[in-house]
Formats: C-alpha cells, structure tokens, sequence
C-alpha cells in the first residue's frame, strides 16, 4: 500500500502549493544563515528540498547545497529552477540519507518532519542528522506549532485556481494533524490526504537529545520571535552536532 507522502508529493502538489514562491523562500533563508552562523562557501544540505526553493535560495547566499527530496516530480521541478546547475540533487528517503559525505549544516523545513507512524521513524531522521553532520555542524528543524494547530485548526477551506476547485479537510486524530485535499476539476476528482505527527518543543527536545544533537535556540517564526508556546505561528529548532 503506498504510503500517503508517496502519492501526495505529485504535480497536483505544485497546483496546490504554487503560492509558495522563490521570493518568500529568499527572506526566509536572510534569517536563517544569520542563525546558522556558517561562513561562505560552508556546505549545506536541504532535507526534504521539495522544488528546490530554499537550496537555490541558500546558494545564492554563496553556500554549497545538496538538496534531498522523496519525490521525483519535485526534483524534476527543482532542477528545472536550477538553471545554472549550481546545487547538487539527490533522491531519497530522510530515514536513510544516500551519502557519506558531511556537511557544516542540515537545515530541514516548512513542516518536512514527522511522516512517520512511529517515534521511532521520525526519531531516526534526527540519527541521520547527526550522521552528515560536521563535528560541531549546525541544523535548523522548522516545524509547525502544534499547541496553536490544535487551538486554531480551520476544519474547512475552499479555493479555485485554474479552473478547478480545491478543498482541504483538516482534523486532529490520535495525536496527528490530517488535511484531506479534494481537487475538483470538471468531472474529475482526486484526493490526497496530508498526515504529520504532532510534536511539542518538550517532545523534540527529547529526540534531539537522544540523537546526540544540542537544541541552542527556539524560535517562533521567521522573524527571529521568541517562541511562545500557545501563540507562535511556527516552532523553529536550532542548534548543533554535539562534539
């Protein structure tokens, strides 16, 4: 049975998400090497790149970029942007990362974490942080907040774009946050479903101690706000391989 992230990352995902553009990806990444600290020309590798926003955005920065995604389509996508062929892409699952090179930072973003049914699976992606990670190497781990996600879920929204509807379907249940998308186009209906587990700061914590990783900050969104548990919009992890 194909596992929901292996159906969902499709061409309909870049008809769903196709708001979500270089320029936003550009600012975001202004801040996020402020927190990383690295020097030009450090190595970094995007886990779960998607189509490439980030990894091209970082190396514009002057970083070196490997970029890693599950899906096909997405890194189709991602090297179309890569005009100039400046980033390194791979093929992969985050559980088990197909290199043996080290990096001086991972960065893993925009909610690209807990997939999996089990602790233990999504534990393991921090275990294969640390493995590609440079002694005293940096990584920033952006997740949602789950505290607001479960106060302010929005159980239904609706919206049109090139001439077909999408509706999304959001719920709670035992302890994940669920979207059920519905494309409608003409007589035709596809439907995805989005499945991530819902961690808390004192869960994560936890999990990067265990992979012999060091948290050094928390953040509450992209604009460097202190993290405030039952009102931040995001939940921004940062810190370093223990040495």
């Amino acid at each position: 049975m194909q596992n929901w992230y292996e159906k969902s990352f499709s061409e309909d995902y870049l008809l769903v998400y196709k708001h979500r553009d270089l320029k936003n990806a550009y600012e975001e990444v202004k801040n996020m090497i402020g927190w990383l600290q690295l020097s030009k020309n450090s190595s970094v590798f995007d886990l779960c790149c998607g189509m490439g926003r980030h990894s091209l955005a970082l190396s514009d920065f002057g970083y070196y970029v490997t970029g890693m995604d599950l899906s096909e389509v997405l890194l189709h996508e991602a090297k179309k942007l890569d005009k100039n062929k400046k980033v390194t892409w791979l093929h992969g699952d985050m559980r088990d990362i197909p290199t043996d090179q080290s990096f001086d930072a991972v960065v893993n973003l925009f909610t690209s974490f807990a997939y999996f049914e089990s602790d233990d699976e999504n534990s393991k992606v921090l275990t294969e942080v640390n493995r590609i990670l440079n002694p005293k190497g940096k990584f920033i781990i952006d997740f949602l907040n789950s505290n607001v996600v479960k106060e302010q879920l929005v159980p239904y929204s609706e919206r049109f774009t090139e001439g077909m509807k999408i509706e999304e379907y959001r719920s709670i249940e035992e302890g994940f946050v669920q979207k059920r998308i519905v494309i409608k186009d003409g007589n035709q209906e596809r439907t995805y479903l989005e499945k991530v587990k819902l961690y808390d700061l004192p869960s994560f914590e936890n999990m990067i101690s265990l992979a012999n990783l060091q948290l050094d900050s928390v953040y509450g969104n992209y604009d460097q706000s202190t993290f405030e548990e039952n009102s931040s919009p995001r939940l921004i992890l940062v810190g370093h391989k223990k040495a």
